[in-house]
């Protein structure tokens, strides 16, 4: 898959996972209506790595006046930060857009350790996994979005008391198995640097850099 592709792979699912609304296609990219009080509309540049034009980020910055609204382009910040006004806040913090292809798991790859338990279900196209301590309390999830040949993972999260004990790998394993046996072929996801080194001992590769960036509101102005 080229770029572009894994980037509009990215969108479609991203839309499902988060219940957004479909995605908007502009001649630089995407607008996606998410409908938060603190995130109501984002904007996507379509491309990737040195494909992104500076024209088209000025562009889009300029336009955007509404408080709170995320604009992503896959590209380092170091390079994106020059294009953006004060009016805009970056993520200092890059993030990486990877995929892997999807293949089977074996049942034993799939193993709960002991004193967890976890539970695997489907909502609204949506394939989500939990995985909880022997008391009921919350230690990791998922959730995954297939759209056809591929699928995006999203949300992925353990809690750092039980971190390094496998359970993200469990959940990866989940999520992308279930995901294969509806039919996808290519897993994508946004991962930030504490996710990538967990994606990439799964076999995930990054094809981009992604910047995050938010618009002000007037009390940060």
């Amino acid at each position: 898959m080229s770029g572009n592709e894994v980037v509009r792979a990215w969108i479609d699912g991203w839309v499902v996972s988060r219940g957004a609304a479909p995605p908007l296609m502009e001649p630089w990219g995407f607008t996606v209506d998410v409908g938060h009080i603190k995130h109501p509309t984002r904007h996507v540049l379509g491309s990737t790595g040195t494909n992104v034009q500076e024209v088209d980020v000025r562009k889009v910055a300029t336009a955007v006046t509404g408080a709170d609204v995320w604009l992503k382009v896959f590209d380092p910040p170091a390079r994106v930060a020059p294009w953006l006004g004060p009016e805009w806040w970056l993520d200092p913090e890059p993030g990486y857009l990877m995929t892997v292809p999807l293949a089977p798991v074996t049942p034993d790859r799939l193993t709960v350790p002991d004193d967890y338990r976890q539970r695997t279900w489907a909502r609204g196209g949506v394939i989500r996994t939990m995985i909880s301590s022997a008391d009921g309390a919350w230690v990791a999830r998922g959730q995954i979005a297939p759209t056809g040949r591929t699928a995006v993972a999203d949300q992925i999260e353990t809690s750092p008391q039980h971190r390094r004990k496998g359970l993200g790998s469990l959940v990866m394993r989940t999520l992308t198995a279930a995901a294969f046996d509806q039919g996808a072929e290519i897993g994508v996801l946004a991962g930030t640097p504490e996710g990538r080194a967990l994606y990439e001992s799964l076999g995930w590769r990054v094809v981009a850099d992604l910047t995050s960036a938010r618009r002000k509101g007037p009390e940060e102005a």
